[in-house]
């Protein structure tokens, strides 16, 4: 018999939430096999099995918050039980899809089944934990609520199909106690769809929130000519990816020319513990990657010392790891400073929200072809780019952050500068 437990995270992650179980009791399960993935402030993290053996019971189910060194399941040693073991109610072997209800073992099915009966008897819902679960998450009245199950048992898939159809409003004519209760939620009367904030998404929300609340943050811009940039882009790349096996992208250029002016003005890469301030003497840039649960920033270490090859390729590698969740702690850990591209959406011009505790960032838009005055006397259309830089002006000026600015735009209206810079 082994506990699997909620393993350490991280030092500032105390807790997690379950987002899979990717084994059900009765299942079996080899040692170092993982059984479940859990959703961490910042990433996912998969926990295997340390013993061989049958999942004897779940003690926690999806959606549930866990801490550190919580058990969360049982093994015990041994091999599967047969599946005409899995349940004393032929019923429930009809609907191998349903994986809300935890498997029953032999000795605990009689009296699962005696409660049922008698809760059937009492007229009360009969429904299994996750979807009682489902249903105060979203202010479902399991009453409401046709189940499929000939039995009468509610699931979760029958909330959540119950959750997407239209409100009724002659029930809610039919209960006027309950219509009272909702009375100053005048949109609930209206077709809604209520869904649970995940964990990273209401990390990332009080994160927000908490830099625009404890920084004096203020954004400057100003826009690049990429001309020459898009002229040397268009003249290497072929020759850069049959060298380097990866595409010459914007993203080296923009991340040479911010470590060139972060070096020049060194408290942009900086923040600010209790009463002094940090000075950072290396260069690790974050990245923002937009992905199905949200913005994160992986870190691409040591730019300083990586060629445009090293960082377009390490940039890829981070994007796909946190497209398919596989971002480790470690990447998202330790950054001096942020680039977050919004033109790659069509963002025009926007303000980036610091990634604390950093205390600046540059925004990237999408390039626009734009009149503009190359002497008194001529006008030319070129692909222009509005840049924004947010900073924490607790520790930088203006004139210091229009000039970081300022040179960004230098270097990368003159590329090859960044080779000296570099």
């Amino acid at each position: 018999m082994a506990e699997i437990k909620v393993p350490e995270l991280a030092e500032s992650i105390t807790e997690g939430t379950i987002a899979q179980w990717l084994k059900q009791p009765g299942e079996q399960v080899e040692k170092g096999e993982y059984i479940v993935e859990l959703e961490t402030d910042k990433v996912n993290v998969e926990v295997i099995s340390e013993e061989a053996g049958v999942i004897k019971e779940l003690k926690a189910d999806e959606g549930d918050t866990v801490e550190v060194g919580q058990v969360i399941a049982i093994v015990q040693a041994g091999e599967g039980e047969e599946p005409s073991s899995d349940s004393a109610e032929p019923k429930q072997e009809e609907k191998p899809a349903d994986t809300d209800t935890a498997v029953k073992t032999k000795s605990d099915t009689p009296d699962n089944s005696g409660e049922e009966a008698e809760e059937v008897k009492k007229g009360r819902t009969i429904a299994s934990p996750s979807a009682r679960k489902l249903a105060r998450e979203k202010g479902i009245d399991l009453s409401e609520v046709s189940p499929v199950d000939p039995m009468g048992r509610i699931r979760k898939q029958d909330v959540e199909s119950h959750s997407s159809k239209p409100a009724a409003p002659q029930k809610q004519e039919s209960k006027p106690a309950a219509a009272k209760q909702s009375a100053p939620k005048k949109e609930d009367t209206k077709p809604v769809v209520r869904e649970k904030m995940s964990r990273r998404r209401q990390t990332i929300a009080n994160r927000l929130v908490e830099v625009q609340q404890t920084a004096a943050m203020l954004t400057t811009f100003n826009e690049i000519d990429m001309t020459h940039v898009m002229d040397l882009r268009k003249r290497k790349k072929d020759k850069f990816f049959e060298t380097n096996d990866v595409r010459l992208g914007f993203m080296s250029f923009f991340t040479k020319a911010v470590v060139a002016a972060l070096k020049k003005y060194p408290y942009v890469n900086a923040e600010i513990d209790g009463d002094e301030v940090v000075l950072k003497k290396y260069y690790d840039v974050g990245v923002a990657v937009s992905t199905d649960d949200g913005l994160v920033v992986p870190i691409v270490r040591n730019c300083d010392r990586k060629n445009f090859a090293e960082i377009e390729g390490e940039i890829v590698e981070l994007a796909k790891k946190a497209k398919n969740k596989k971002l480790q702690l470690s990447d998202l850990q330790g950054g001096s400073f942020t680039i977050t591209n919004g033109g790659v959406f069509g963002s025009l011009l926007s303000t980036p929200i610091l990634n604390g505790p950093q205390v600046g960032i540059l925004g990237m838009h999408t390039i626009q072809l734009r009149p503009v005055a190359i002497d008194a006397e001529r006008m030319e259309n070129r692909p222009m780019m509005y840049i924004a830089l947010s900073y924490d002006h607790r520790i930088i000026d203006g004139k210091e952050a229009v000039s970081f600015l300022a040179m960004v735009k230098k270097l990368l209206e003159n590329p090859e500068d960044l080779l000296l810079e570099g």
